[in-house]
């Protein structure tokens, strides 16, 4: 699952080495932006941010946020740590310091030898079989900015530009598209759209599986990202051969 990968972008998310996201141990650490970090829904100023990865915590952030977390989580495993009951003590933690949890999602990286493989599952393709594969470039995606049907699979966002897009198109339609964003030079996360009458259909587990494929072919480690309580989408991405690897809450400020 890319383990090694993972543990050096990490390292670099959370302002600390590869063999403490590797260790067993909770790690609090004071932020400093690092070059190659993941710039995924950067904030100008990260005060707070915790990764659960092999059921331990990475937190970083400012300085008397993350001492306050230390004294609080120290010794508490990760597993459970998401739970609504934490969730809620660090709300009361995060108040006083004018922040508020703003997302906790799971991510998802490729099982080992699930995506390189250009095989795909009887259902995947008989259904592949049937559309037109349409792929895009980096200037090719510019002519979908605006269009609300591709809103998950390309963000134009300056500090995670959108590289690589591939759709399923049948009888000029396109059916699905899914989009890779390059949010550090190593991990490239992929967003997804599909039309609801093309759902059942295995539209986006073929378009993120084949896009996964693209992005090993430039060097870089496709990753996957949704809602917690996103059951279809986490389908999709099991489906196209990847599995959890970590989770991830970051907040932001009261307004």
């Amino acid at each position: 699952m890319y383990l090694e990968e993972l543990s050096r972008q990490l390292a670099l998310d959370y302002c600390c080495s590869p063999a403490d996201v590797a260790d067993s141990n909770n790690h609090f650490t004071l932020y400093i932006p690092q070059e190659g970090r993941r710039r995924f829904q950067e904030q100008t100023v990260c005060r707070l941010k915790i990764a659960v990865v092999h059921g331990k915590l990475l937190v970083t952030g400012s300085e008397e946020i993350v001492a306050e977390c230390r004294k609080r989580y120290a010794d508490v495993t990760g597993e459970w740590f998401f739970d609504i009951k934490r969730l809620r003590e660090l709300e009361e933690l995060l108040a006083p310091f004018g922040l508020r949890i703003a997302q906790v999602h799971p991510f998802f990286l490729p099982e080992f030898g699930g995506i390189s493989s250009s095989d795909f599952s009887s259902p995947l393709l008989s259904e592949a079989l049937n559309f037109k594969l349409i792929r895009y470039d980096q200037d090719t995606i510019l002519q979908f900015r605006g269009d609300d049907r591709f809103n998950q699979a390309f963000a134009f966002d300056p500090d995670a530009p959108d590289v690589l897009g591939i759709a399923a198109v049948r009888d000029g339609e396109i059916l699905g598209m899914a989009g890779a964003s390059a949010d550090s030079p190593l991990f490239w996360q992929i967003g997804i759209n599909v039309s609801p009458h093309a759902r059942e259909m295995h539209v986006g587990a073929t378009l993120v599986r084949l896009l996964a494929q693209d992005i090993l072919a430039h060097g870089a480690i496709p990753y996957y990202g949704t809602s917690m309580s996103h059951i279809a989408s986490q389908r999709v991405a099991h489906r196209a051969g990847f599995a959890v690897a970590w989770a991830e809450l970051i907040t932001e400020e009261v307004r």
